[in-house]
């Protein structure tokens, strides 16, 4: 089954159910900028990963779209990648970002840590396996440096708004059997070895695994 794909501000909670999400927009510190971005959900099926990298840069060269999948046993809920996506793009924004192309900026908050190949574990790999992706219009996000594709102006700086309606559709027809729901349920040993979190740091903590998860992506912002 799929969700409607509404644009932001249609109200759709994180962890509810359907396979294509519209971020909604808050008024925490961290919401401006504030991209439009959709999380699609569902199963990959990845035979060559090169070809299916190449498919993701294919539709962000026709789209405008920020594109980036991620393995969903390792994603605690929406609300990371939602967080993960507005403080990429306020890294861009700021022009503070330490990948030239947004998509890895969002991974690399997704993950917590600003190494690369580290956070390149949580991206997906070959096989079949479940996985949420983003799909981020940061056509807004100006900054000189930033390689979102798409027209810019006389002063370099990126400005195009993306077709995320194409890009959605684009992204769901690399899924294995359509979109279907992934997120909400994790592996929490895989999520708490890829994020080093202690027995002792769990019974510190008021909140729960996703809550310790969602503090170490903000605190990556804090640590630049």
């Amino acid at each position: 089954m799929t969700g409607s794909g509404d644009p932001v501000g249609s109200g759709d909670p994180a962890g509810s159910g359907g396979s294509t999400r519209a971020v909604d927009p808050t008024t925490t510190e961290h919401s401006r900028p504030n991209p439009e971005t959709r999380l699609v959900e569902g199963v990959l099926a990845v035979d060559d990963l090169d070809a299916f990298l190449a498919d993701l840069e294919a539709i962000r060269e026709e789209t405008g779209a920020v594109v980036q999948a991620f393995d969903a046993d390792r994603v605690v809920d929406a609300a990371h990648l939602r967080l993960a996506t507005r403080l990429a793009a306020r890294s861009v924004a700021r022009g503070e970002a330490v990948a030239r192309d947004p998509a890895v900026e969002i991974l690399l908050y997704a993950a917590g840590r600003r190494q690369i190949d580290r956070a390149l574990d949580l991206g997906v790999s070959p096989g079949e396996r479940r996985a949420a992706l983003v799909v981020a219009d940061f056509g807004d996000i100006v900054d000189a440096g930033a390689d979102v594709g798409g027209d810019t102006d006389i002063e370099g700086d990126a400005r195009r708004t993306a077709d995320l309606e194409t890009a959605v559709a684009a992204v769901e027809d690399l899924l294995a059997a359509g979109p279907e729901p992934t997120l909400g349920e994790f592996d929490d040993e895989a999520v708490r070895d890829y994020y080093g979190v202690t027995d002792r740091e769990l019974d510190a903590t008021v909140g729960d695994l996703a809550d310790v998860v969602r503090e170490r992506v903000a605190l990556l912002d804090v640590e630049k």
